[in-house]
């Protein structure tokens, strides 16, 4: 089974000042970006490097996987 990315999502987001606003449907999260002023979403089991790059691309931040 192919590992999760959303830890290691988690924890880029925080350490770029990101912060958690709620729980949304299903295993998602919704976050919001001080660098972007904008909320987006983030996966509770990001399986895919290109999915884990898009949310760090709506949080404002450079591809990292």
């Amino acid at each position: 089974m192919p590992k999760s990315y959303t830890p290691e999502i988690r924890r880029v987001l925080r350490e770029a000042g990101c912060k958690f606003v709620r729980h949304g449907r299903g295993d998602h999260d919704i976050w919001h970006s001080p660098l972007n002023d904008r909320h987006f979403l983030v996966d509770g089991n990001i399986k895919s490097r290109h999915w884990a790059n898009e949310t760090l691309k709506q949080a404002g931040l450079p591809k990292r996987f």
